[in-house]
């Protein structure tokens, strides 16, 4: 159905419809002299020596698992409340996914849980910034560094946020971000990989062009990966908006807190933001108490013409896992109780307060119509 007003909506402009006609008129179509511009200023912007750009952030993970050593017999600890991708790409490699729970409060995947799952198999673990706010890594990374695991951040909603100063992206062994349309920057599909190592950065590269070193000369098992030219010249573009759809998103979610606690006051529970963390908002998820009123809100909202989302259905509960793995309710319960009471809300860096206002209209005649 049309919405009113949809869940995402990405920022594209007159300037980036150019610089996409500039690349084709220049016949710069497949991956070339804009992708190694747009790698060098967003690893500048990451503060990282390493950006290599891929298809999307699914092949990036894919590519990160492969570069560093995952196969059969290994376990990688992942978030279950994450888009299917985080988990599917443990698989690609023949590896296990072992499934730790969640922050309460943040939603990210909890450091305790994750050194109770922790094996001789184990060997990475993948935390997912969720929603634009960082997992707490310093405990994280005193546990994989202790035991020698690789730590691979999942920064596909996370572009922009900062770890105690530190910027996501760079904490890790290999980060990777999505660059999907309803991210704060978009390059229609695209993803980033980041990291300070020299040797893995090769590998990347080599392993995004079907393991070639060089034309017809192929070193490692590779993929066709890369990103064209096309979708770069538009991401350096976003790229230079970075600062301002940030700063606009952020805006957005504090009118959201405002009117929440005003016309709602504890009937919903607003998206917490740690000490530690900043927060971009990659949605603004909001929680209820109960799943019945989070499935009567989103119906009603629908019928109103909101888009809604429930960010993120758990994985271990998706049809293949437990035909894999045979999980059942019950095995995360914090993650499978979050799940069933949040809704995210519209939000992006040019939702007006208009807009805003009408959202939050639905959401009262949901919760009390």
């Amino acid at each position: 159905m049309p919405y009113k007003i949809p869940c995402a909506d990405p920022y594209v402009t007159n300037e980036d419809a150019r610089a996409v006609a500039k690349a084709v008129r220049e016949k710069k179509l497949s991956q070339g002299k804009y992708t190694e511009i747009f790698e060098k200023k967003f690893a500048k912007y990451i503060g990282v020596k390493h950006a290599i750009a891929v298809c999307n952030a699914t092949a990036g993970l894919h590519l990160a698992l492969a570069s560093l050593g995952v196969g059969p017999g290994d376990e990688v600890i992942v978030p279950s409340f994450s888009f299917v991708a985080t988990a599917n790409r443990v698989l690609y490699q023949g590896a296990k996914p072992i499934f730790a729970d969640i922050d309460p409060l943040t939603y990210n995947i909890d450091p305790n849980d994750i050194k109770a799952k922790i094996t001789d198999k184990t060997k990475a673990i993948i935390p997912v910034h969720y929603a634009g706010q960082s997992v707490d890594m310093d405990p994280l990374l005193e546990i994989a560094h202790e035991r020698g695991i690789h730590v691979v951040e999942d920064a596909a909603e996370a572009l922009g946020t900062k770890y105690k100063k530190r910027m996501i992206g760079s904490l890790g062994t290999i980060a990777c971000f999505s660059f999907y349309p309803n991210k704060p920057i978009t390059t229609g599909e695209g993803g980033v990989m980041t990291t300070r190592n020299d040797s893995l950065a090769e590998d990347l590269r080599i392993m995004r062009t079907h393991g070639q070193d060089r034309r017809y000369h192929n070193v490692l098992l590779g993929y066709n990966y890369r990103l064209t030219d096309l979708q770069a010249a538009l991401g350096i573009i976003q790229l230079k908006r970075l600062k301002w759809a940030t700063k606009k998103r952020v805006e957005k979610a504090a009118y959201y807190d405002k009117r929440i606690k005003e016309v709602f006051y504890d009937e919903i529970k607003r998206p917490y933001v740690a000490p530690y963390s900043t927060h971009v908002y990659a949605f603004y998820t909001i929680r209820f108490e109960s799943k019945k009123i989070r499935d009567k809100v989103f119906a009603k909202m629908e019928k109103k013409g909101v888009e809604t989302c429930v960010a993120f259905p758990p994985i271990h509960l998706q049809p293949i896992y437990q035909r894999l793995f045979k999980y059942e309710r019950g095995y995360l319960p914090i993650t499978e109780e979050v799940s069933d009471t949040i809704l995210c809300l519209p939000i992006y860096s040019h939702i007006n307060q208009k807009e805003q206002e009408y959202v939050i209209s639905a959401l009262k005649s949901g919760l009390h119509g």
